[in-house]
């Protein structure tokens, strides 16, 4: 489970890990870098993350054992970085992927939140690449959500508020399009960004459950239980 854009996984993630435990599941529940005691310095939007999701990927087949059955869990830039992730190599152990407000690339949110602020997103978005590239050794347009779903061969549910005015819907629904394996949006009326689970749970997990059902993950449990994290 990663969490979002300067948050914590104990904050953006505690109504998920609850219904994980009551289930008897094994949670790997990840601080992004620079967050939360996590080593770093810089936030990348994904680009530095998702390499740290793949690494997070083989400790939890290493921990929990080779025939772990992995689902990568992401809210906000955490869906992003579990997209990202989507695009590279994965072991057969990861089996699917719940995205929930994601961005579809790192330029587009950036620009997108330099004009809510008043700023010429065309102006100023070349002088935050240049910095990202000399302060932080990394490239914002190296690799992208929608660039890693072209290639995608596990099967992944987005979830999007109608009512986000941070991330807009539209950048699920265009993430949605070009996504090359199982897929399924659920977006829900009225919710903010981050506030699908809050606003209709109910919808949130039998979506859920009758996704990842019909693309052979194991949801017994959850069935019986009525949720899913």
């Amino acid at each position: 489970m990663c969490h979002g854009y300067r948050g914590s996984a104990e904050r953006d993630l505690s109504g998920g890990i609850q219904r994980c435990f009551a289930l008897g599941r094994n949670v790997l529940l990840v601080d992004q870098r620079t967050s939360c005691g996590s080593e770093g310095k810089i936030i990348s939007f994904g680009i530095n993350e998702h390499r740290d999701c793949l690494a997070w990927i083989d400790f939890a087949v290493k921990t929990f054992g080779p025939d772990v059955k992995l689902v990568l869990t992401g809210i906000s830039m955490g869906a992003s970085t579990v997209l990202m992730a989507a695009g590279k190599p994965l072991p057969e152990n990861v089996v699917g992927i719940l995205a929930d407000c994601g961005f579809s690339s790192p330029k587009k949110i950036i620009q997108k939140c330099a004009k809510d602020q008043y700023y010429p997103p065309k102006l100023i978005y070349p002088f935050i690449k240049l910095a990202a590239k000399i302060f932080g050794h990394f490239d914002l347009e190296e690799f992208s959500p929608l660039e890693a779903l072209k290639t995608c061969k596990v099967p992944v549910i987005f979830f999007h508020g109608e009512a986000d005015d941070y991330v807009p819907c539209d950048m699920s629904r265009e993430m949605y399009e070009v996504c090359t394996s199982p897929k399924k949006l659920v977006t829900i009326p009225g919710a903010g960004h981050g506030l699908v689970y809050l606003v209709d749970n109910q919808k949130y997990f039998e979506s859920v459950v009758e996704f990842f059902s019909e693309n052979g993950v194991d949801t017994k449990l959850v069935k019986e239980q009525s949720f899913s994290c």
